[in-house]
């Protein structure tokens, strides 16, 4: 069986949408509340190559603390993956991984892709 992983915040209306989906297709992932257990700069870093995506792609921008933070799209990469690292909050959600794929839940229908 293949492992589907979530990174859920389950106070955002579109995380919700994405676990309903999900189980709708009779899939059951491993829900990993990413606030109180975020991933690490690899982790995230691992989820940028499987979406084939860069930084900036999943980090939120319209987060206050962005700003506050200085952080800018031309920035290096490693500095805005360590930002989210760091800050949790400034990831998007949600992230839906799947053995060395992964995809933003943004529209909800987009992680179904991985299926």
């Amino acid at each position: 069986m293949t492992e589907v992983v979530i990174w859920h915040n389950p106070r955002c209306s579109t995380s919700r949408r994405v676990l309903e989906l999900l189980h709708e297709q009779g899939i059951q992932p491993i829900v990993r509340l990413y606030l109180q257990d975020p991933p690490d700069a690899d982790e995230i870093a691992f989820v940028l190559r499987a979406m084939d995506r860069p930084a900036g792609a999943l980090l939120r921008w319209k987060e206050p603390l962005a700003a506050e933070l200085g952080l800018q799209p031309d920035l290096p990469e490693q500095t805005l993956i360590a930002a989210m690292a760091t800050h949790p909050r400034l990831i998007e959600r949600p992230v839906v991984i799947r053995n060395d794929r992964a995809a933003l839940g943004r529209p909800p229908e987009a992680v179904l892709a991985l299926f």
